[in-house]
Formats: structure tokens, C-alpha cells, sequence
């Protein structure tokens, strides 16, 4: 097995040019369950010194698209709270190299950007990875982090019999991964401590593994392991890059998101105060009328596969993520899962975690 240091340092950014934006339907079916505790925590959180501004976080905003809702959201019922005079600042975070152009015409040119009707608000960006600290001590007012948290700081292994370590056999992997991801969710939580007001909340919803320890999302796991492979047999591919392809992320269980906290119920200066796993949609499974309409079932979750996890997978090319042969592969791997996908339709189960840290 390569070592952990071999590995890409962090995740590559998604596939840019606003693919994220229009392929993450899988993605913004999961936000409406955890809306009702950012409403809360709007309505709830300290909003101190009137000629300080308010400050929402996005923690791993990406290209903004399932950003708009949650903030949208915050941004109102803040509004509401403080009264049209104060201002308020919106910090987008996402790696450096995240697609932050996407990000900012989306916010111009959507009828339902934030800032379409308040005047009063900003829109700002913070190209850093959020298991460091991202914004200054006592900050941020209110913050909100979806679909992100299961993206780790760094491939921690390679897995020798799949991409996803939460189906692999080999028990050194997931060891490693399972390691990799409780020291991030530690770094996550300590910078998240230092960076919220006393009073401030920050509302999180993320992929998890439910109390069985199902990680959720086989039929495309599979499908993109097997797709890799026939790029192998069809001599596109090595073994050898095959092997360093890996899509870094964890979904944790409800005991490892509440680890750190142990028996006192507190870490740094972080409480829980709700959190729940649950099942969300897959929303191309009922999109296309239960996979009766195959095709577009199919194409739909390579698609959605494409924006998300082949940048990761791509770093495992002999050139790395700028190899030549990138955008071959991208085209290549889509059309197998489509096919693949298309010939055996399923729906995908899909575990969620949402809960709310508060500053106390």
C-alpha cells in the first residue's frame, strides 16, 4: 500500500465551469430537512453590538448552488431580527482552487440569490480549507455547512479493492480512513470553536453511516469501481492508477460525529443541541419515475458523479489531475457508468446526518 504521505494533500475541487451547480440535485434534495434548525438558530442566535456586522459562514460552499436556499434563509430571518440598517456580511468558504467565478455570477445572476433584494448585505469568499481556521476568533454569527464534511482533509490510503473505503475489504483502509476522518471532524470542530460568537450557531448537514453502519450509495459506488476497470481491460488505464484512485470521504455514524464531545457533552467551546440521522431522497430515482425511464437514470448519476468525485479520481492518473488524457477519462468513465447504471437500475439509499453546534 502507498503511504499516507504519497497521497493527494487534499481533495481535488469539483470539475468547475458550473458543473457542480448543474448537476447536484442528489445534493439539494437532502437541504430541506436541515432548514428548519438553521430557522431556528436565525431566530435564536445573540446578535450583539449594533454597529458590528452580522456575519454568516458557508463553510465548503463549492459553486453556490445549494447555498442559496440555506443563506437566503439566514439572511431573512437576520433581516427580520436587526432591522434594514445593519449590515450584514456573508463569508463563502471553499478550498483556493474551488470555482468561485460560478460562485459569484450565480449570486448576480439568480432570481433567488440573497442579494437580489437587500442592499444592505455582502458577499465575500475565503479560499482556505476549513480544517483551519478561516475567519477571526468570535466572528461569525450564524453558520452553515452542507455536503461537505465527509470530504477529508487528505486521501489517508490507498484502497487495493474499490474507491470508496466504506466498501472495501481491506481492513488496513479503512483503519486509515476511519482515523483520517476523527482527526478532520476534531480540526473542524476546534476551528468552528474559535471562529463563532459566544451564542453563535452553526447548523450542519452532511453524508453519514446509519446505526447498522451503512454508508448508503452502492448501485454507483459500484458502478464507477466497475467502470474503472474497463478502462483497465480496455488498456486506457494501469492497474497502478487505478489503485491511487480513491474518493476521499467518510461518512461518519452518530457515535463518531458525537466522540469528540464525550461524557460532558462538550468540546472546546462547542455544545450539540440537536442532531439526527436520517434518510433523504434519491431524487434522480424519482425524477425519472423509479429508474423506468433508464437512460436518463443513468445518465443523471454519472453525471452527478462526473462533477463531484472524478476531479478526486483523476489525481490518480500518471500526469496527476492536469494528465492529458483528464478529459478523455472524464468522457470515458460517464458514458461506462451511464450504461452500467442504465442496464440495472436502483434506487440509491442515502443516510444523512443534521445537527447544530452552539458556542456557549
Amino acid at each position: 500500500m502507498q503511504g499516507a504521505e504519497q497521497m493527494p494533500a487534499h481533495p481535488a475541487p469539483m470539475e468547475g465551469q458550473g458543473a457542480y451547480n448543474r448537476n447536484s440535485r442528489v445534493q439539494a434534495a437532502g437541504l430541506s430537512p436541515a432548514l428548519p434548525l438553521l430557522e431556528e438558530a436565525a431566530r435564536i442566535v445573540p446578535l450583539g453590538s449594533e454597529r458590528e456586522p452580522l456575519l454568516v459562514a458557508d463553510y465548503g460552499c463549492s459553486e453556490g448552488r445549494n447555498s442559496l436556499l440555506p443563506v437566503g434563509t439566514a439572511v431573512r430571518l437576520l433581516r427580520e431580527r436587526a432591522g434594514s440598517e445593519r449590515a450584514i456580511s456573508v463569508v463563502h468558504n471553499d478550498l483556493a482552487d474551488n470555482d468561485f467565478a460560478a460562485l459569484f455570477d450565480l449570486l448576480e445572476s439568480d432570481p433567488e440569490s440573497y442579494l437580489r433584494d437587500d442592499q444592505n448585505v455582502y458577499a465575500l469568499a475565503a479560499g482556505r480549507s476549513f480544517f483551519e481556521h478561516v475567519l477571526p476568533p468570535d466572528s461569525v454569527t450564524l453558520g452553515w455547512s452542507s455536503w461537505s464534511i465527509q470530504w477529508l482533509s487528505r486521501a489517508p490510503a490507498e484502497i487495493p479493492d474499490q474507491v470508496q473505503a466504506a466498501y472495501s475489504r481491506d481492513a488496513a483502509a479503512c483503519a486509515a480512513f476511519a482515523q483520517r476522518a476523527a482527526q478532520d471532524w476534531i480540526a473542524f470542530l476546534r476551528a468552528r470553536s474559535r471562529e463563532l460568537r459566544v451564542g453563535g450557531r452553526l447548523v450542519v448537514l452532511g453524508m453519514a453511516s446509519d446505526d447498522d453502519g451503512a454508508f448508503g450509495y452502492r448501485p454507483v459506488v459500484e458502478a464507477i469501481y466497475a467502470a474503472l476497470l474497463e478502462l483497465v481491460s480496455a488498456g486506457f488505464l494501469t492497474e497502478a492508477e487505478v489503485r491511487r484512485m480513491v474518493i476521499p470521504t467518510y461518512a461518519r455514524t452518530r457515535a463518531e460525529l458525537l466522540a469528540p464531545f464525550g461524557p460532558s457533552g462538550r468540546f472546546d467551546d462547542l455544545v450539540v443541541e440537536n442532531i439526527d440521522i436520517f434518510f433523504g431522497d434519491d431524487r434522480i430515482w424519482i425524477e425519472t419515475g423509479e429508474g423506468r425511464d433508464a437512460e436518463a437514470f443513468g445518465a443523471r448519476w454519472a453525471a452527478f458523479s462526473r462533477a463531484s468525485v472524478f476531479p478526486s479520481l483523476a489525481l490518480g492518473l500518471a500526469g496527476g489531475g492536469s494528465d492529458v488524457r483528464r478529459t478523455e477519462f472524464f468522457a470515458r468513465m460517464e458514458a461506462a457508468m451511464t450504461q452500467a447504471l442504465a442496464a440495472k437500475p436502483e434506487e440509491s439509499l442515502i443516510p444523512l446526518a443534521k445537527l447544530t453546534l452552539a458556542r456557549v
